[in-house]
């Protein structure tokens, strides 16, 4: 049976309008739920308290929003890696996603992680694309049993090569998720991240329909994003 499509869109595109303002705006707009970059809440957002999780909580459902889940995952604090060979630097990139499912659930039900983060995942360091993304992997896998536990999903998001190098197509990221196996590893497809890709849009999404939870719609100068599930 089809389902059909809720539309949200990423509060990033608010900047510094309040949050209980820019909720009350996508609501009247239409928009059935709201999509959150982290940096949005706080420098630091393991430092967001639980009163004030609860608080954010609060105003989407007074304002009749779903929380759809996080965008921009790894904005801030500066200065994170997820595939570095820095073994020290890239635990703390994945303590951060750590503290990100756990806002994440804070947040709402079965929310999504979107995971594109293309400075902070890209090769560094010497490393070869291959032992990038291996080290993306693995980081992936360690965080999937957390995620599993709390309800989110966490989404391999494929970006075109002139962000990164490191899962650069949907069928790169589609394998990643059969690898891993978990059900709180999938991916998601996103308009202009798939400038590179060769298939179709329609093509793509209906070979991988079956790991895609999750889908971005940008007009090309990703000025006005929006979000369905």
């Amino acid at each position: 049976m089809s389902k059909p499509i809720r539309h949200a869109m990423c509060n990033e595109a608010f900047g510094a309008t309040p949050f209980a303002e820019a909720c009350r705006t996508l609501r009247a707009a239409g928009y059935e739920g709201i999509e959150i970059a982290p940096f949005t809440l706080a420098p630091d957002p393991a430092e967001i308290t639980p009163a004030q999780r609860r608080e954010y909580r609060d105003i989407m459902r007074s304002e009749g929003l779903e929380f759809v889940g996080l965008h921009w995952l790894m904005v801030s604090p500066p200065g994170l890696h997820v595939t570095t060979p820095d073994s020290a630097l890239r635990a703390r990139g994945w303590d951060h996603i750590r503290h990100l499912i756990d806002l994440c659930a804070d947040l709402g039900e079965n929310g999504v992680m979107v995971f594109g983060s293309p400075k902070q995942r890209s090769t560094t360091g010497g490393l070869s694309r291959q032992e990038a993304t291996k080290n993306y992997v693995d980081g992936l896998r360690s965080v999937a049993p957390q995620a599993e536990s709390r309800g989110v999903t966490v989404l391999v998001e494929a970006l075109p090569a002139a962000q990164s190098d490191v899962v650069l197509t949907l069928d790169e990221a589609a394998n990643i998720v059969k690898e891993i196996a978990s059900p709180a590893i999938k991916t998601m497809f996103d308009t202009h991240n798939a400038v590179d890709e060769v298939d179709s849009h329609t093509s793509l999404i209906v070979k991988h329909f079956d790991v895609i939870k999750h889908v971005h719609v940008n007009v090309m100068d990703v000025l006005y994003p929006w979000t369905a599930q």
